[in-house]
């Protein structure tokens, strides 16, 4: 694979929001507090955002 390790963590990235996204719901199906996995996926996604940002800052 010679993907840029930005390309890589950027992917990864989605994939866990996905699945944090999923696990949320199942919780809120069951009635269950979801309060620390909605923290964590907001982490995630202020990675994701600072990530998908980076390569604007970077000189060419």
């Amino acid at each position: 694979m010679d993907e840029d390790p930005d390309t890589y963590r950027i992917l990864k990235l989605r994939a866990e929001i996905l699945e944090l996204g999923s696990a949320i719901r199942q919780l809120q199906r069951e009635g269950l507090d979801h309060a620390a996995a909605q923290l964590l996926i907001s982490r995630k996604r202020a990675q994701l955002e600072q990530l998908v940002k980076a390569p604007e800052r970077r000189p060419a």
